[in-house]
């Protein structure tokens, strides 16, 4: 019987936003729902979140903003995946960000958004039903 591989995320923190609570904990629920989990900082440019999820191999990125750079700093992840060849990769999004900003997040490619709120259970759920390990 082949075993499934885990399901690998990674949480990242794009921008000068420096608080980083709400990521751990998120980052945490995944681990405990049996995810191998990625978690890169503070502090991270676009850039050096796409070259981590590259080199860690993930199937999503969960990107984290209370700083209000999420209308720029969401999408240019997506545009940099694409641009490498790895838009397979999933990036769903969290934090402060105002209802207006979600459809346009969405129509850049951003999968899913939760605000707070949102439960730990919804989330974990959320990524259960909706993505898939990668082919390798």
């Amino acid at each position: 019987m082949e075993r499934k591989r885990k399901l690998r995320v990674m949480v990242a923190k794009p921008g000068l936003d420096g608080h980083d609570r709400g990521a751990r904990i998120i980052a945490r629920a995944y681990r405990d729902a049996g995810f191998e989990v990625v978690y890169t900082g503070l502090h991270q440019t676009p850039e050096e979140i796409v070259e981590a999820a590259i080199q860690e191999d993930v199937d999503m990125i969960g990107l984290s903003s209370l700083a209000g750079a999420h209308r720029f700093l969401f999408p240019r992840v997506v545009e940099l995946l694409k641009e490498k060849g790895a838009d397979d990769i999933v990036v769903c999004g969290g934090g402060i960000i105002p209802e207006e900003d979600i459809p346009k997040l969405k129509a850049a490619g951003i999968k899913e958004i939760f605000t707070p709120g949102s439960s730990l259970e919804e989330i974990v759920n959320w990524v259960k039903e909706n993505v898939k390990p990668r082919e390798r």
